[in-house]
């Protein structure tokens, strides 16, 4: 039995700050489980669930070498080709140290040629022509290292797609990692939900069912094409992945609307 003294107690805890972040934390654990009840007793039929348009890849690129941006040639919005040139530096400084590497594996080569033909008479010692080796494959290697970073002075495009955001301007100087632009792939459009995890009951890949785009008021027939990994245990609720029917050049990635599942359909 609780008491009068035990009820003054504890209203005076809830009082108290921490007593009232502890009885919000309760509040909306209370209120999630409620929404996931309700969720749950819904039911299959016309069930309908928040959707978003994605690209199937999308990436920041980064700068690989400190340098000034001499080309750019595209901006935000724009589309572009797979190998196609996106940002071009001024290697000049760059291009000078490879040729002196070039230079200077040239004149080890030519020295190791020597050498050998010195060996052939014997006037020279197996030690020296060993170290004219070495010092060609030293040369060689440094010349190669210098062609990497000369290889960076231009960015190509990985893939067809357009740009969803510059991070630079033309002339401007960078350094190493420094975000250039945010690409993204829009040859091919994916549709995000989160479902309860209970519809694995009957939500397998090629599962089909509508989404209405609110951007546009149109609706669109679309497929389930992956699952997702992992069930949260909070929400238990599962990531899936669809994909929208067909060739549709007015949708957008981050577009969003409300996907429909007909259960009789499934």
């Amino acid at each position: 039995m609780t008491t009068g003294y035990q009820l003054k107690y504890w209203r005076k805890a809830a009082a108290s700050p921490v007593g009232r972040l502890l009885s919000n934390a309760v509040v909306g654990i209370v209120s999630l489980l409620c929404v996931q009840s309700a969720v749950a007793q819904e039911g299959f039929s016309g069930s309908r669930i928040r959707a978003q348009i994605t690209p199937y890849q999308q990436t920041t690129l980064s700068a690989e070498i400190a340098a000034n941006i001499s080309k750019l040639p595209l901006r935000d919005g724009e589309s572009f080709k797979k190998d196609q040139l996106l940002v071009e530096f001024d290697c000049a400084l760059l291009n000078a140290q490879l040729n002196k590497a070039e230079a200077t594996a040239e004149v080890a080569r030519q020295g190791l040629k020597v050498n050998k033909r010195l060996e052939e008479f014997n006037s020279i010692s197996t030690l020296e022509v060993d170290q004219a080796m070495a010092k060609v494959k030293e040369t060689e290697a440094e010349r190669e290292a210098m062609k990497v970073n000369v290889s960076k002075c231009s960015l190509v495009a990985p893939y067809s797609g357009r740009i969803a955001k510059l991070h630079v301007d033309a002339y401007q100087y960078v350094t190493p990692g420094k975000p250039l632009m945010d690409i993204l792939d829009s040859s091919r459009l994916e549709v995000r939900l989160i479902v309860p995890s209970e519809w694995l009951k009957w939500l397998k890949p090629g599962a089909r069912f509508q989404i209405q785009i609110e951007e546009l008021k149109r609706t669109y027939q679309a497929r389930v094409v992956r699952l997702g990994a992992r069930i949260d245990p909070v929400s238990q609720s599962l990531p899936i992945i669809g994909e929208i029917e067909g060739t549709h050049s007015d949708l957008l990635s981050g577009m969003s609307g409300w996907a429909s599942f007909d259960r009789a359909k499934r």
